[in-house]
């Protein structure tokens, strides 16, 4: 990509949502959200969505991915409405319901209709939202299934669009029965998108079996980190992490933090510790009830707690607007999982600092 690259950026200030082809109602709901110019896979992505091809988007974390297949299924739902039209796919819960924030957000003027349906909420509310049919299903791959299986009258037949968010990570957590189970019984004249950040061998090979004749975006090509991202590194004997972190987050004291850990246990401890120096710190782990999990990301983003503990259930796509610092206080077992967690800062063209701890 020597040259056109180039023009790319001269013509950047020019391209707007409309230019790419975005009908008039889902530009004004795009400004009521404030995103004033598409991203790079916005407008790499949506101009080839709404010729109706199918989408693998390759985008780093932070990239307006969300947008990208959101505008050109709402863009398509307008045209033909039905319900049950669009299925989105995401490893997380909560990514789940900040996708479908995002949905509900852009289709506010236009009345549509989400449904989230993931573990850890009770299934009888779910079957009563699904028998509603929305127009669109926000989905982790298990609990979908498990609705697929028991609940009387629910099916995908009429799906027109499925959408595989963070596709590594879904199949990386081992969601690979579910999909081909999914995949089964979803019609097999729909548009697929495929997002991810990196794509792995299993991507591939879902793509193979999902996706007709797609095109491949690529926002970057290596998995990398934020230009405007300042990282550390503290060398240090691993009984020294808890006294470095509690020095780090008074002497930076007025940031907000995200913690990260390897486990659940280990969250919790440190939560505790921090909460017995008095500190507000709240944790976030798969342990955790759903609601609890909301709870902590609310209070999160509100500002009211500025330290969140977590592991790696908030590494990806997690939109949190304000977090100054990210500590590793574990190192992640992968260099993908560095990428996304120190990804939770220095987003949207702020800066932001990373500090892991690196112990022998």
């Amino acid at each position: 990509m020597g040259e056109p690259q180039n023009l790319l950026e001269e013509n950047e200030e020019n391209v707007t949502f409309k230019s790419l082809g975005v009908v008039d109602v889902l530009c004004e709901a795009c400004e009521l959200l404030k995103w004033k110019t598409p991203t790079k896979i916005q407008q790499e992505s949506i101009p080839i969505a709404l010729q109706g091809k199918d989408v693998i988007g390759l985008a780093e974390t932070g990239s307006g991915k969300t947008g990208s297949f959101a505008l050109p299924i709402l863009q398509s739902l307008l045209e033909n409405p039905q319900r049950l039209y669009a299925l989105i796919l995401t490893p997380t819960r909560e990514l789940a319901f900040q996708i479908s924030e995002q949905f509900e957000a852009l289709g506010s003027t236009i009345g549509i209709k989400c449904a989230v349906i993931v573990g850890g909420i009770d299934m009888m509310t779910q079957s009563l939202m699904l028998a509603k049919k929305p127009h669109i299903i926000i989905a982790t791959p298990g609990r979908l299934v498990d609705h697929l299986e028991n609940t009387k009258g629910f099916n995908l037949r009429s799906l027109k669009y499925l959408v595989m968010d963070e596709a590594d990570r879904i199949l990386n957590m081992d969601f690979e029965q579910e999909v081909d189970k999914l995949l089964k019984v979803i019609p097999r004249e729909r548009r697929t998108y495929l997002y991810s950040a990196t794509m792995t061998k299993k991507v591939a090979k879902l793509q193979r079996a999902s996706l007709q004749d797609p095109v491949k975006v690529e926002v970057s090509s290596k998995y990398q980190t934020v230009d405007k991202l300042m990282q550390y590194y503290i060398f240090i004997p691993a009984k020294h992490k808890d006294v470095n972190l509690v020095y780090i987050l008074n002497e930076l004291a007025g940031n907000s933090f995200m913690v990260f850990c390897s486990t659940c246990a280990n969250t919790q401890r440190v939560a505790l510790m921090l909460r017995n120096l008095g500190m507000t710190a709240i944790p976030l782990h798969g342990q955790l009830s759903q609601a609890k999990r909301l709870g902590s990301l609310n209070k999160f983003k509100s500002k009211s707690r500025s330290i969140l503990i977590a592991t790696d259930v908030a590494s990806r796509g997690l939109d949190i607007p304000h977090v100054d610092v990210v500590i590793n206080l574990d190192i992640p077992t992968h260099s993908k999982d560095y990428i996304h967690r120190v990804g939770r800062t220095a987003r949207a063209g702020r800066s932001g600092k990373a500090i892991t701890f690196v112990s022998q």
